[in-house]
């Protein structure tokens, strides 16, 4: 089994995130699990198309490959997403996390996590925070638990249930 390795991507990256997260939604979808993502795909929607552009414009994306294929990435921005208020402290918001679906069960995820962490450390910031679908019996929520993050305040955008969570580095 190839090792996951990760690299810095870049705004030339869009498209190969995108294609992540296109199939990130495939594969919920495939389980029944339409609430968190829905069932369109990112590349088929402007507004998110343009959300992605803007946080790796602004952020730092990573990008996981497994044999030189994109399998996951993350964008890790100094504030969150527009439904979070910002923490009262410096703090690196981990955006877009997603797994391709070809590569799910390989530890992709996990290990951009653990390059968050690293480089939140690295960056000298104490606080890595994250939000998530908090739906679906919480199951991302408990992901999240056991990769080290602490629940603290929810929120909801319409009918969407969400959780932020943090890690103190």
């Amino acid at each position: 089994m190839d090792k996951v390795e990760i690299r810095k991507g870049t705004a030339d990256d869009v498209p190969a995130i995108l294609a992540v997260l296109d199939s990130a939604v495939v594969w919920l979808n495939e389980r029944g699990i339409t609430d968190q993502w829905g069932t369109e795909p990112w590349s088929s929607r402007p507004r998110a198309v343009r959300r992605v552009r803007e946080t790796v414009t602004d952020g730092s994306p990573w990008i996981a490959e497994i044999g030189g294929v994109p399998a996951g990435t993350l964008t890790l921005t100094p504030y969150p997403g527009p439904d979070v208020a910002p923490a009262a402290e410096p703090e690196l918001y981990v955006r877009f996390l997603a797994t391709d679906g070809r590569f799910h069960g390989r530890g992709v995820g996990g290990a951009l996590l653990a390059h968050a962490v690293e480089e939140t450390r690295r960056q000298g910031v104490s606080l890595l925070r994250v939000d998530c679908f908090a739906g679906g019996g919480g199951r991302l929520v408990d992901y999240y638990v056991r990769n080290g993050f602490t629940p603290t305040e929810t929120f909801t955008v319409g009918d969407w249930p969400g959780q932020v969570l943090e890690r103190r580095v």
